[in-house]
């Protein structure tokens, strides 16, 4: 594990118009192993849009959820999916995709 991730949790705020308005923080920056796993584009209104799938691995960390994002090199990356690999809360293994966020 040899780059640095950044797990970010929403913060929901009115806007006022009975809407929400949804920012990020920052809960934990660690250590972790991305790969690149494919990508594709996906239409997105009148155009395409690019997207990367990625897995990354971090230490086990409790409370990760698909809720969060992950910040990596300046992107962020949409959580899909969050695995404890061995069940021994030794590992998580992250599916998530880049772009639209």
């Amino acid at each position: 594990m040899r780059e640095r991730v950044t797990l970010q949790a929403p913060l929901r705020t009115s806007d006022g118009a009975g809407g929400a308005v949804v920012t990020w923080s920052d809960v934990a920056t660690v250590w972790a192993h991305v790969m690149t796993r494919g990508g594709g584009e996906r239409p997105a209104g009148e155009r395409m849009e690019a997207r990367r799938a990625l897995q990354v691995m971090i230490r086990y960390r409790s409370g990760v959820s698909a809720d969060m994002r992950l910040l990596w090199q300046g992107r962020a990356l949409d959580i899909r999916s969050v695995s404890d690999i061995d069940g021994k809360r030794h590992t998580l293994l992250i599916d998530c995709e880049e772009g639209g966020t």
